[in-house]
C-alpha cells in the first residue's frame, strides 16, 4: 500500500493557508479542517500542466467533472448517480445556500442535527431560513439521528433538513436504516433534505457509506447532495463542488439556478477534482485512509495514557476527533485554556451547538509526532 505521510513541520510552517497563518509558530494548529499531507500525484501533475499551458481562464460549459464524480461514486460507494443531474459551484457551503434558497421561504425553519459543523448555522441564515436544532442521539457507544425529534420538528412546521453525512464533528456514518427513516419522514411532510457529503471519501474500510440519494425512491424525490474532493484531497482553496440530484423535480430546481452559480467554480478546483476522482488517485486515497486509521487509534491510546478523563470515540470517517473534556473541569470552552497555556489550537466545542460545551474538536490529519506533542502539551495542564 502507498504510504501517505505528513510533511515535516518546517515545510508545513512555510504554507500560507489558514491553518498555518492564524497562530504564531509556537502553536500547534489542529483546529481547521486542512490536512498536512502532500497532494495526490495526479492532482499535482494536473495543476502543473495547467500552469505550464497557461490554462487559467474561465471554467468551460462542458467539462469531465460530473462523469469523473459518477465513476468515483460507482467505484467507492457502489452508487451510480446520473452525471446529467449534476451542476458545479465553488464549494459545498455555497451549494447548500443556493439550494436552501430555493426550497425554503424566508423565515421558514431548517433542521440541523447538532453538534454540527459551525457554518451550518450561518448558511441557514444566509439562505433566509431559521435554524431548528434537533440534536443527535447519544447511544452510549456512538451517535445517531433522532428520528422522533425530527418528526416533532416537522410537526411544528420545519420545512427542510440540512444533513451532515458523514457527520462533522463526530465522524458518525449514518446507517442506511436511519437515512431511510429520514427520507420517509421528509417525503411524508413534503420537505427537502440537503445532504452535505464532503467527508464521504474518508469513510474507513469496514464501514459502509450510504449516499443519501441512493437510499430509496423517497430519498431521490426529496434529496439533494452536495459533494466535493476538497476535504479528502485538501483542495479547499481551489473551489469546486457538485450539487447532485436524482429526480425530475429536484433536478429542475438545480437547473434553474443562475449560470453564475456554476461559473463560480474555480478552474484549478475543477482540474484538481477531476484528477482526484480518477482511478489514478485511488491508491493515494487508500494510503491516506490507512494513515488516518493509524492516527485515530494513536489518538485513542495517547488520550488513555495522558488524559484518562477525556471521552473520545474513534470516528468511522474523516480526520476530526470530537473529544469531551468535561471531566477535567476546564469549563464550557476548554480550547481557550489549551490554546493559551498549552499552545495547541483546537476548534471550540460550543461553536458546534450547546451540546459542544466542554468539548473540543481535534484535527488528526497530520503526523504522529505532532499528535503526540499536542496531547502531551495538553496533559501537562492537568493539576496546574
Amino acid at each position: 500500500m502507498l504510504e501517505v505521510t505528513a510533511l515535516p513541520l518546517a515545510e508545513l510552517r512555510a504554507r500560507t493557508s489558514e491553518k498555518w497563518r492564524e497562530y504564531p509558530d509556537d502553536v500547534l494548529p489542529l483546529f481547521v479542517a486542512e490536512t498536512d499531507f502532500p497532494l495526490a500525484p495526479a492532482i499535482t501533475a494536473a495543476l502543473q500542466r495547467a500552469v505550464a499551458a497557461g490554462d487559467t481562464g474561465y471554467v468551460a460549459s462542458r467539462t469531465p467533472l460530473a462523469d469523473s464524480y459518477a465513476a468515483f461514486a460507482r467505484r467507492r460507494f457502489g452508487w451510480d448517480p446520473d452525471p446529467g443531474r449534476m451542476r458545479s459551484t465553488a464549494d459545498v457551503s455555497m451549494g447548500i445556500v443556493e439550494i436552501l434558497r430555493r426550497v425554503v421561504a424566508p423565515g421558514e425553519r431548517v433542521i440541523v442535527t447538532t453538534p454540527v459543523y459551525p457554518p451550518f448555522f450561518e448558511l441557514v441564515t444566509e439562505a433566509g431560513g431559521v435554524v431548528e436544532r434537533v440534536p443527535l442521539r447519544d447511544t452510549g457507544t456512538g451517535w445517531e439521528l433522532d428520528v422522533d425529534g425530527i418528526r416533532s420538528a416537522l410537526d411544528d412546521g420545519a420545512r427542510a433538513i440540512l444533513l451532515c453525512n458523514p457527520h462533522n464533528p463526530t465522524g458518525t456514518v449514518h446507517s442506511r436504516d436511519s437515512l431511510a427513516a429520514l427520507a420517509a419522514l421528509a417525503d411524508e411532510y413534503g420537505v427537502a433534505v440537503v445532504s452535505d457529503e464532503i467527508h464521504a471519501p474518508l469513510v474507513q474500510p469496514g464501514t459502509a457509506f450510504t449516499p443519501f440519494l441512493s437510499v430509496n425512491d423517497a430519498a431521490r424525490r426529496v434529496g439533494y447532495a452536495v459533494v466535493s474532493a476538497s476535504k479528502a484531497f485538501n483542495l479547499a482553496g481551489l473551489k469546486c463542488a457538485l450539487m447532485v440530484t436524482a429526480s425530475e423535480e429536484t433536478t429542475a430546481i438545480v437547473r434553474r439556478l443562475p449560470v453564475e452559480v456554476e461559473w463560480r467554480t474555480g478552474q484549478f478546483g475543477l482540474l484538481a477534482a477531476v484528477a482526484a476522482f480518477s482511478e489514478e488517485s485511488d491508491v493515494w486515497l487508500d494510503g491516506l485512509l490507512h494513515t488516518l486509521d493509524r492516527n485515530r487509534r494513536l489518538l485513542a491510546d495517547l488520550l488513555a495514557e495522558h488524559l484518562p478523563g477525556a471521552r473520545y470515540r474513534i470516528p468511522d470517517a474523516g480526520y476530526l476527533a470530537w473529544i469531551d473534556l468535561t471531566a477535567l473541569g476546564w469549563g464550557d470552552n476548554p480550547a481557550r485554556r489549551i490554546l493559551q497555556d498549552a499552545k495547541v489550537a483546537l476548534h471550540y466545542g460550543p461553536a458546534f451547538g450547546t451540546e459542544g460545551a466542554g468539548h473540543v474538536r481535534l484535527n488528526f490529519g497530520t503526523s504522529p509526532e505532532i499528535i503526540t506533542d499536542a496531547i502531551e502539551r495538553i496533559a501537562a495542564l492537568v493539576g496546574r
